[in-house]
Formats: structure tokens, C-alpha cells, sequence
């Protein structure tokens, strides 16, 4: 499965979100819809969990993974976000949400499910979990128990989970989280991803035993600040 996507990656916020993007935004990310629909089968339980993720940073997996959900919740299916990208967050700022608590707090012990769920965010049927305060241990959090624990006490009330997960060039948070996932989309961007990063992304992948059920190849028309490496090893210099 291949899915071109247009360009929406140089700006932030809602105007790349949801019914803000054009037409062709819209058709690419209905068509992503229908892909998926036919390419993850249900298994026993209700929801299909679906990972995001990318090789590096500024590829579009955030926004990729919020219209995938909207495009869900848009067709009468009842979804839940995940923000698990716990290091450099960027969901609240894009769809203009308040500092929240949020996944971190969530696994931390810190807060219960229903303090960190807001429901019917941008469309009827679509619930986020922001990813809440910055955790020193974001790979501990995915890898543990309660992480598991959590995707399996609502799994039976949505139709489908998407994970939007860290990318896997840089820290193994996205690796760790792979194994509770029905599949994975990969995100990568003209001109920006290079075939040596895919290459390895993908091998790291496969060695997990991730299924991967496609790609995501995002337009991006403008060249500028092409490797943000600066921004990124600060969020994510420890795995």
C-alpha cells in the first residue's frame, strides 16, 4: 500500500488538519482510509491498532496520523488517537488545544484514563490522548506493563487505535510500541528522507517483526530547513 500525500508539512496548525486541507488532501487521506480498511483484518477484538511513524523528524507523521483518524471518525467509525511521540509532542499545538495531562502522566501513575481522554476533538467520534508532560524514561513507559494494560481495557471500544509514534531513526520508542500494533504506516517525504535512513528504518522494523501495511509519501514541495538534527537531539538524545 502507497499514499501520496500533498504538501503539508512547512506549516503547523489547523489549517492542515481535518476539513481545513483541499480536496486533494482530503481524497489522499480517504483513499489512505480505504487502504487500510481492506489491508487489517479484525481479530478478536474490536479495534484495529494502527502505528504512524517515520525516519526522521519533520516528515509529517503527526499530521498523518491526525487526518488518518479524522478521516476514520469522518466515515462513522469511532477512534482514538494516541500521542506516544512523548518527547517532542507537537498534536497539541497543531490542533490548538491547552496544556494538557496525557499519556506520560497516564503510565506514570500520575492521572486515571479519564482525566487525560478528551472526547470529540475536531469531529464527533474522534478521542486524543495529548502525550502529556515530557518523562525522562519515555522508552520505559512504552515498554512497560501499563502501556499494554491500557491499549487492552479500551480496545473494545473503538474501531480503531492510532498510535502516532517517534520515528524510528532516531530513538526505539516507535520499535517497542510495534509489537501491540495490527500494522504500521510509514511516513516519508520528498526530497528529505534519504533511501540509506528508509533502508535502515525498515530493517529495524522487520527485525521487530513489525507488520508493515504501507507508506505514506509526502509532497513537500519546499526544500527549507531540510534536517532539523539540532531540535531533535535535544528531545531525543537518550533512548
Amino acid at each position: 500500500m502507497s499514499t501520496k500525500a500533498p504538501n503539508q508539512i512547512e506549516k503547523d496548525g489547523m489549517s492542515f488538519v481535518g476539513d481545513k486541507l483541499g480536496f486533494e488532501g482530503k481524497e489522499a487521506y480517504n483513499l489512505l482510509r480505504t487502504n487500510i480498511l481492506y489491508s487489517v483484518r479484525r481479530k478478536e477484538r474490536t479495534a484495529r491498532v494502527i502505528g504512524v511513524t517515520s525516519s526522521l523528524h519533520g516528515e509529517g507523521k503527526s499530521l498523518t496520523a491526525v487526518n488518518l483518524a479524522y478521516s476514520l471518525a469522518e466515515s462513522g467509525r469511532k477512534v482514538l488517537l494516541i500521542e506516544c511521540d512523548m518527547r517532542l509532542p507537537t498534536l497539541r499545538r497543531k490542533l490548538n488545544q491547552p496544556k494538557t495531562a496525557g499519556l506520560s502522566n497516564l503510565l506514570a501513575g500520575m492521572n486515571e484514563n479519564g482525566t487525560v481522554l478528551h472526547q470529540n476533538v475536531i469531529i464527533n467520534g474522534l478521542n486524543i490522548v495529548f502525550a502529556g508532560d515530557v518523562p525522562p524514561n519515555p522508552s520505559e513507559l512504552l515498554a512497560s506493563k501499563n502501556f499494554g494494560k491500557l491499549i487492552e481495557s479500551i480496545e473494545n471500544y473503538y474501531n480503531f487505535i492510532i498510535l502516532d509514534l517517534p520515528p524510528v531513526g532516531e530513538v526505539s520508542d516507535a520499535l517497542i510500541a510495534s509489537k501491540l500494533t495490527d500494522g504500521m504506516i510509514v511516513v516519508v517525504r520528498q526530497d528529505y528522507t534519504k533511501s540509506s535512513d528508509l533502508s535502515y528504518t525498515m530493517r529495524q522494523l522487520e527485525y521487530v517483526d513489525a507488520k508493515i501495511i504501507g507508506f505514506v509519501y509526502n509532497d513537500a514541495s519546499s526544500k527549507t530547513h531540510r534536517y532539523k538534527y539540532n531540535k531533535y537531539g535535544k528531545g531525543y538524545g537518550s533512548k
